[in-house]
Parts: C-alpha cells; sequence; structure tokens
C-alpha cells in the first residue's frame, strides 16, 4: 500500500507547470506585506486586465520554462529562507488539478507557516478549499471591476467560500470602481477581508482614503502595493 502511495506522490510530483520565475522579495500587499517571501510565478492567463501589470506572464509571451513541481519545491527550499510563499501569475490556478498538486506541495514544505495564493476571481475556488485541507493554504481573490474590463468574468458564488483567513481586492481605478465595490460587498457578503488597492494614475490613495471614510466602510483595509512604492513599478523580480 505504501508503495502504491508513494508512486501516486511521485507521479504528482513530476508533473511540470509553464513558469516566469521564481523569486524572493518582500510581499507587497496584503495582511502579509513586508514579510520577506517567495514567489512561484505560473504562467499564463484567462483574463486581459486593462491595467494588468504582468502581462509577461500571458501570451503573445512565452512561458520561460517549464518545471516539475519537484523542481520548484527544490528551488524554494535550497535557494530561499522566507517562511511565506506567494503563488501567483498570471492565473495559478489555471491548471486546475496540476495546480492543486503544486499548491499541496507548497504547503508540505516544513518551514513555510503561509501559501497564499493570488486568484484572479474567474476561477472556481471550490474543489481547491475541498481538496487543498492545509491551513497554511490561504486565497487572495481580486475581484475584477468594470474598469479593468473583466468584471462580466467574475464568478460570484466565490464570496461565500471564502474564510476568515482569506482576502478579496479591489482594485480601484475610478468612482465607478469604487462604487461597484461597495455594492458588491453589500450583495455578496464573505468572511473574507475585504481590502481596497488604488490605481494611482487615476484613483489616486489620498482621495481613495476619502472616499472609503466618507462610505463609512470600517470593515474594508486600505491596500498599498509597496514593491511599487521601494521599486520602479516596472522593475520584475521583486
Amino acid at each position: 500500500m505504501s508503495m502504491q502511495v508513494n508512486a501516486a506522490e511521485q507521479e504528482k510530483r513530476s508533473v511540470r507547470l509553464p513558469m516566469v520565475e521564481i523569486f524572493e522579495t518582500v510581499e507587497g500587499e496584503g495582511t502579509r506585506a513586508g514579510f520577506p517571501t517567495v514567489f512561484v510565478r505560473l504562467f499564463g492567463c484567462n483574463l486581459r486586465c486593462v491595467w494588468c501589470d504582468t502581462k509577461y506572464s500571458y501570451p503573445p509571451a512565452e512561458a520561460e520554462s517549464t518545471m516539475t513541481i519537484e523542481d520548484i519545491v527544490a528551488e524554494v527550499t535550497q535557494k530561499y529562507k522566507a517562511e511565506h510563499i506567494c503563488m501567483t501569475g498570471g492565473e495559478p490556478l489555471l491548471y486546475g488539478s496540476r495546480s492543486g498538486a503544486l499548491l499541496q506541495a507548497l504547503c508540505d514544505i516544513e518551514r513555510m507557516k503561509d501559501v497564499h495564493v493570488e486568484t484572479n476571481g474567474a476561477i472556481d475556488l471550490a474543489p481547491f478549499l475541498r481538496d487543498i485541507t492545509s491551513p497554511k493554504a490561504r486565497y487572495i481573490m481580486d475581484y475584477k471591476l468594470p474598469d479593468s474590463g473583466e468584471n462580466e468574468a467574475m464568478i460570484h458564488e466565490n464570496f461565500a467560500l471564502l474564510r476568515e483567513q482569506d482576502e478579496v481586492k479591489f482594485v480601484i481605478a475610478s468612482d465607478r470602481d469604487f462604487d461597484a465595490a461597495v455594492e458588491t460587498l453589500a450583495k455578496y457578503p464573505t468572511k473574507a477581508l475585504a481590502m481596497f488597492s488604488p490605481v494611482w494614475e487615476s484613483m489616486p490613495p489620498a482621495r481613495l482614503v476619502e472616499k472609503m471614510l466618507a462610505s463609512g466602510l470600517t470593515g474594508v483595509k486600505l491596500n498599498m502595493q509597496l514593491h511599487k512604492i521601494i521599486w520602479d513599478p516596472a522593475k520584475r523580480g521583486v
């Protein structure tokens, strides 16, 4: 029986995924902002948001490499020291059971305290929440508002699935986006922490704070992107 289990586990570890990069920096946003974190960035996305800052992670660009889950885990554990992982993309859950196998393998790394997945709101989270039972696994759902151009792709059933340890992020580019975010939270209650992120070019952070206070959003957190403050916003690997 153990040989069968080991064979099944080895088969999962040999699964290959298209990759963009693996690197270590500080987490730039969310409740773990500031912690040293290993970023595991997968290639490919099912959306094309207007303001996307990682266009190099989906076609017509090409995957920089493919890696087995075993190789990904080896690089994370041997090359870096952080105790937090961000599984991101693109859309890291795009590959279904293969994405789930990677998430489980990352959670199985003993030293890791937190493995958070940045997902875009257009992927059904039910299978992942069902199959990945590790308390380390958390989901940060980036709900796409009207100005993103991808609002129609959102799966609203995900709101009810998210837990207290999860987060839901709204990237706000305009007054229209702000109103849509407030309306969405009212219509789809969730246990996850709600965060509002400004698109600086069109929604200055100070204006977003004013709107949050005026609307009485006491349960919503302002979410600033530290990596865009520390480094050039276009810089990769940070």
